[in-house]
């Protein structure tokens, strides 16, 4: 029995390198959020929109484009400069769009607390590795302590009072809620991989220290795969995932992320479609135990 789990986890990695290795990376950018920091060249200004889009970059695509192009249209050809000398009093006339759970105040208040942060730190980077080397190099506890920071910054200049409603807090979900962080692990994959379209320019993290951007997609795939048996996409599940890949990829688990994600965006594992697993090429593998009403396709 462990030699035939064995095996199949083996072919199982040479599909997923085959996915991997076949694919056509570049191709993809104008889908993914991760277009927005190729526009830019200096590090410091694809670290700032980086940060930004994805905070935005949760529901359809075609939705939240328009409000990072509006935000980037506002920031110029200088992002960081921008956040330098960001002012409340004097920006907020600017700031006229509402995306989802947030309004106009709440996206504003998103870049006073950028602001201070750079002003505290100098850059995201240093603020997320001080946080970072305080919990001990686990991802998770970064995580925490970078959103607890974030979270006491004086919200008073946008609200008139300290206070963080849920279009704000929105933006800086956290482990210790249970939150998969799906935003902030996308965020620190494009800043910490230097391979394929992400970035590589933080050099102080591992990229095995990475932890899987959950979405519904990577979720579904998952556990129609078995790589973690639990049916919310919490931070937990984020993690086994993730252990999973580590073993197909020790060194650089989130290789597979963009891959997985997009096949799932495409349409090979969707919920409801009538095409049956017996048409799913990960069921060749007799590696789909997905129930029969979450549907794969090639």
């Amino acid at each position: 029995m462990k030699a035939a789990k064995g095996l199949q986890r083996e072919r199982l990695k040479e599909l997923l390198d085959r996915f991997y290795y076949g694919h056509e990376f570049t191709s993809m950018i104008s889908r993914d959020p991760i277009e927005f920091p190729h526009r830019y060249r200096r590090p410091e200004d694809i670290e700032v929109i980086g940060f930004i889009s994805s905070c935005f970059a949760y529901g359809k695509v075609g939705l939240f484009k328009p409000v990072v192009e509006k935000i980037l249209s506002l920031m110029g050809n200088n992002p960081s400069g921008f956040l330098a000398d960001f002012d409340v009093k004097r920006h907020q006339q600017q700031f006229t769009f509402t995306y989802r759970f947030s309004d106009r105040e709440d996206i504003l208040c998103l870049f006073h607390i950028l602001h201070e942060l750079l002003k505290r730190h100098g850059s995201i980077e240093s603020a997320f590795m001080e946080h970072l080397l305080f919990g001990g190099g686990e991802i998770g506890k970064g995580i925490e302590g970078f959103v607890d920071e974030i979270l006491m910054i004086d919200t008073s200049p946008v609200y008139g009072k300290m206070k963080y409603p849920h279009g704000l807090t929105h933006f800086f979900p956290s482990p210790r809620k249970g939150s998969a962080c799906k935003r902030m692990n996308l965020f620190l994959r494009w800043m910490v991989r230097d391979k394929d379209i992400d970035f590589g320019i933080w050099r102080g993290i591992p990229k095995d220290r990475l932890v899987i951007p959950l979405d519904t997609h990577i979720g579904r795939i998952s556990r129609c795969l078995r790589f973690t048996e639990r049916q919310s996409s919490d931070w937990k599940a984020a993690v086994e995932i993730t252990e999973v890949l580590k073993s197909f990829d020790p060194e650089d688990p989130l290789k597979y992320d963009f891959v997985l994600c997009h096949h799932g965006i495409a349409g090979v594992c969707r919920q409801g479609n009538g095409k049956g697993c017996a048409e799913c090429v990960l069921s060749v593998f007799g590696t789909c135990r997905q129930p029969r009403s979450h549907t794969m396709v090639k």
